[in-house]
């Protein structure tokens, strides 16, 4: 690992705190947009780019989970049962992800990158909007959940919260404050176990991804600020949007390459 030099660093402090603002203007932990980046910017193999953004990735969310939790209690059994088996889960799952071949779990970031795009794009209302919705977690759903959010948080370095949030709002009946309660429960503990299994293969920028993570921590904030202040279905279908295009150039050059 070489550190970089002045100019360099700046730089990154820079992009870290764009990257932090994106993420806090969008509502996520910044790795959707972080991993496209430095696969295409930085020439990144993929479980690299997943394990750096993971750098940048864990600070806002433990971060995000302790302020949310402030505000919305959720029951420990709820959230240790969600958070437990979603951190067992990205543990297995991360140490597959830093072993299998580069291209097959760069094809599989590509599609679920892909997916998501197309499904914020299509979504027409809150899922969760309704009269029959419940503000207490059925805690015997919450390893089920545990276990897909925490797939995509080891296998992909990231998403865990794309995949709860709607399963439990939509799938589950819980309300959006809940889902989100019990989401960030969910990433919190989890993005540490992958960070940690990741570095331990040696695939994190340590010198690329402090910086980056430091820039970040001092403009999430003002990102979930605007946030409050712009329209919500514009704000998702650009976001939508931005993830398509990153997608679709990562399997143009996927294709390209091969």
């Amino acid at each position: 690992m070489s550190w970089l030099a002045l100019p360099d660093l700046l730089l990154i402090l820079s992009l870290g705190a764009a990257l932090g603002f994106f993420g806090g203007l969008f509502g996520i932990g910044g790795g959707i947009i972080a991993v496209p980046l430095f696969i295409i910017g930085f020439g990144m193999d993929q479980a690299l780019a997943q394990g750096t953004a993971l750098v940048l990735m864990v600070p806002n969310l433990l971060i995000g989970w302790w302020r949310y939790h402030k505000h919305h209690h959720m029951p420990w059994i709820a959230v240790l049962a969600i958070g437990i088996s979603a951190t067992i889960t990205t543990w297995l799952t991360a140490k597959l992800a830093v072993q299998l071949d580069q291209n097959v779990l760069h094809w599989i970031f590509n599609l679920f990158v892909l997916a998501v795009g197309f499904r914020m794009l299509m979504l027409r209302k809150n899922p969760s909007d309704g009269n029959t919705l419940s503000n207490e977690p059925r805690t015997v759903t919450m390893p089920f959940v545990g276990v897909l959010g925490g797939t995509s948080m080891g296998l992909l370095g990231m998403g865990g919260g794309l995949v709860a949030t709607p399963l439990l709002t939509s799938v589950f009946k819980h309300t959006q404050t809940t889902a989100q309660a019990l989401s960030l429960a969910l990433v919190a503990p989890s993005s540490v176990m992958a960070l940690t299994t990741y570095a331990n293969a040696h695939r994190v920028d340590w010198a690329l991804g402090l910086p980056l993570a430091f820039g970040g921590l001092f403009t999430v904030s003002a990102g979930v600020a605007i946030a409050h202040y712009l329209p919500e279905k514009a704000l998702r279908r650009s976001f939508a949007v931005v993830m398509i295009i990153a997608a679709i150039w990562l399997i143009v050059q996927s294709l390209h390459t091969h």
